[in-house]
């Protein structure tokens, strides 16, 4: 047996170790808790993002949506398939970290929302790749006068001729190409017809780059919708092959102009006759400009407005007229019917007006609303419009960069974002009051719904267009219910009363409506201070305002207030932006200058109205144009304009070409050599050296247009805001 004592010993010494031991301890035991405590921290950051994923289970899927999209934006925003590839890899290391992240059983919303977000933004970016690949048609090297044989494809009438789309052959190209040009009005006839097959002289260019940075890209969109080149024809058109006198979705929209324009004149028959069949053709300029600044140029264009006008007529007739039958009402689904005629009714009117691409997209989401109405289900949510973006996305990605899909589901997001917000459903609870108490809640209703929509608005329309009406919520509350609950009824009736020759009184009506929209147009159109101008803005500070505004739209609770940081700070850079000093057109040959007044001055306002329009807009300028010429201290000749501009406490000469004059080589580099900027639509000999930038045409072949700052000197050209894709074609 051991004895008690050599026990007790042996636990004392067991226990001195013991205590050594924990007292050397206590560096590394303070490491480890440090790392517990990291741990920890990081845990509860995972439970709190649990905790509010789980309290917001309606709201998670549109953000997958928006995801895809981001994916698209990163495509377009990227240069080449080395950055596409990367974007996608870092996506699919994204998923295959996410569950390391958030452990299953822990933080699984979280988990999935990471591999979520992660597939969307790869899938975004592959889906616009994919279509890209397929349908990209590379554009032609350079400028080129060639003999043109093809068929018509389409054919749009514009002011002074026609717009011609061909699938021609050019040489180099080893396959049938499209081919966009313009046919004078002294040359076209009324056999130039989609189905035709014609031949002509034409001068084609490659589809234009944006004009200034931030102005509109052609070539982005020539390239997914196929076009390889761009141009005009200058002679006589040979018809090689008549048209099949086939009817077609074309020639009923053509004989459903003509119609219009027969029986309504004017301004009004114009605009008559774009809600008939699509063609803005006949809508003569003033009034154009004049619905543009009133913030009515959605009236113009058949997207979601006029196809929600058709569908809910068609809608409403077959629901209210076949339930008065009881035979009926009582053995078939009335929604369901009256949701079915709706859809095909939508459908026809975008085929008969041309199926434009705005046009679907608001029959694909019109159908889906429809389709939420005959299973009894909320027409108006953000999942539902999730859906809708995301079959839109599908089919046409490039559409995520236009600004008729950001400004149809913006409007959406912002009505259905106002409606959901918890003030607006107590406004609208149904309640014992009075006719007139209810409607003058249906119309505050109305003016804030409206004041929303242009607030989400107007950033997009700055953005894109540089200008927006102000007034246009006020405005559309006039006009909107003019074109879709009179104009566009009497115009239907019009039509389907003529065969009976009753149709007079019902174009009586739609003639005066339509006044009665260009008279409102015109009127807020001349407002003091209708229309707000920007310059172009970085494409960083836009995102910015997106990301706030979406993330405002779609949580629900006090989170979603987080969504004024980015738009606040956005808004702060917004309007510290000042327009350029000086804008340098891609051609050289429109150059405009600010800072002389309200009005730009530019170097030759008279020629064409498209240039000059796109130089004004880019300077974030609302007034009008001044030759260079009248202005005081400018001295021009023949061959060239010279200005001084003394700004920001330093004197800056410009000289401008105005002639393509063989010029003498030593007059030429003296005059060079006293200005500090050159700037000349063609190449100058090599003598030119100014103090500061030559912009002849040599450089702006490579650089595209471009808009210089003399407070800090920055130039920013067209080849670096729009990057290096391959619709571009930069020497």
């Amino acid at each position: 047996m051991a004895e008690p004592a050599s026990a007790g010993t042996t636990f004392s010494s067991l226990a001195e170790p013991c205590a050594d031991a924990g007292n050397r301890a206590i560096g590394p035991v303070a490491k480890t808790n440090a790392h517990w405590d990291s741990l920890g921290t990081l845990s509860s950051v995972q439970r709190t993002i649990e905790q509010f994923l789980n309290a917001h289970p309606f709201e998670r899927a549109p953000w997958l949506v928006v995801g895809y999209g981001t994916g698209i934006g990163a495509w377009i925003a990227l240069s080449g398939p080395w950055q596409w590839a990367a974007w996608i890899s870092l996506c699919a290391a994204a998923m295959v970290i996410a569950p390391l992240i958030a452990r299953e059983g822990q933080a699984d919303h979280l988990r999935h929302a990471l591999i979520g977000m992660a597939l969307m933004l790869a899938a975004g970016c592959a889906a616009i790749w994919m279509k890209s690949a397929l349908v990209g048609a590379p554009p032609i090297a350079m400028r080129e006068t060639v003999v043109l044989a093809g068929r018509i494809v389409d054919r749009q009438d514009a002011s002074g001729g026609a717009r011609l789309l061909l699938a021609a052959r050019i040489a180099g190209v080893d396959r049938p190409v499209l081919v966009q040009v313009m046919i004078p009005a002294q040359i076209d006839r009324g056999d130039l017809v989609p189905g035709a097959t014609i031949a002509a002289s034409a001068r084609l260019d490659p589809p234009a780059p944006p004009m200034l940075p931030g102005s509109h890209d052609y070539a982005f969109a020539a390239w997914f919708a196929g076009i390889a080149a761009t141009g005009s024809i200058g002679g006589p058109v040979t018809v090689i092959a008549r048209a099949a006198p086939a009817p077609s979705m074309r020639w009923v929209a053509a004989g459903l102009r003509d119609h219009v324009l027969a029986h309504l004149g004017g301004s009004a028959g114009a605009i008559a006759a774009t809600l008939a069949s699509g063609d803005r053709g006949a809508i003569g300029r003033s009034d154009a400009e004049a619905m543009r600044d009133a913030g009515f140029a959605h009236l113009l264009s058949i997207s979601g407005l006029h196809v929600s006008a058709v569908i809910a007529a068609v809608y409403l007739l077959v629901f209210r007229g076949l339930g008065l039958v009881p035979w009926i009402a009582l053995r078939v689904r009335l929604p369901l019917l009256a949701a079915m005629c709706g859809a095909g009714a939508g459908v026809a009117y975008c085929l008969i007006t041309g199926s434009q691409v705005p046009t679907m997209r608001a029959v694909a989401g019109a159908v889906l609303v429809l389709g939420a109405l005959a299973l009894g289900r909320d027409p108006l949510s953000m999942r539902l419009l999730a859906v809708a973006a995301l079959f839109v996305m599908l089919f046409w990605p490039e559409a995520v960069a236009g600004p008729g899909f950001q400004m149809s589901f913006g409007a959406v997001i912002a009505v259905i974002a106002l409606h959901g917000a918890a003030p607006m459903q107590r406004f609208m609870t149904r309640r014992e009051e009075g006719p007139l108490a209810r409607l003058g809640r249906q119309v505050v209703l109305l003016v804030v719904g409206g004041l929303a929509i242009e607030c989400a608005l107007l950033p997009m329309a700055l953005f894109h267009f540089h200008r927006a009406g102000l007034y246009g919520a006020l405005a559309n509350l006039v006009a909107i219910p003019l074109v879709v609950c009179v104009a566009m009824p009497g115009l239907a009736l019009a039509l389907l009363l003529d065969p009976l020759g009753l149709g007079g009184p019902a174009w009586w009506v739609t003639g005066r409506a339509l006044d009665a929209v260009l008279w409102v147009a015109h009127a807020t159109a001349s407002l003091p201070g209708a229309v707000t101008t920007l310059p172009a803005m970085p494409g960083w500070v836009y995102g910015l305002w997106i990301a706030g505004g979406l993330w405002l739209a779609l949580w629900s609770g006090p989170v979603r207030r987080w969504g004024l940081v980015p738009m606040v700070l956005a808004l702060c850079v917004w309007v510290m932006i000042r327009p350029p000093d000086i804008l340098i057109a891609g051609d050289g040959r429109h150059v405009g200058i600010t800072g002389l007044g309200p009005d730009l001055v530019v170097l030759s306002p008279g020629q064409g109205h498209f240039a000059r329009d796109q130089v004004l807009e880019a300077s974030g300028m609302a007034g009008a144009t001044r030759p260079l010429e009248d202005w005081p201290g400018a001295q021009c000749t023949h061959d060239f304009c010279a200005l001084a501009l003394t700004r920001y406490g330093r004197r800056t000469v410009l000289m401008i070409a105005q002639s393509h004059r063989r010029l003498n080589e030593d007059g030429l580099a003296q005059a060079c050599a006293q200005s500090d900027l050159v700037i000349a639509d063609h190449p100058l000999p090599a003598v030119c050296h100014p103090r500061q930038l030559l912009a002849d045409g040599t450089l702006l072949a490579r650089t595209g247009g471009m808009t210089i700052d003399l407070a800090s000197g920055t130039i920013r050209t067209v080849a670096q805001t729009s990057g290096d894709h391959v619709w571009h074609h930069w020497p």
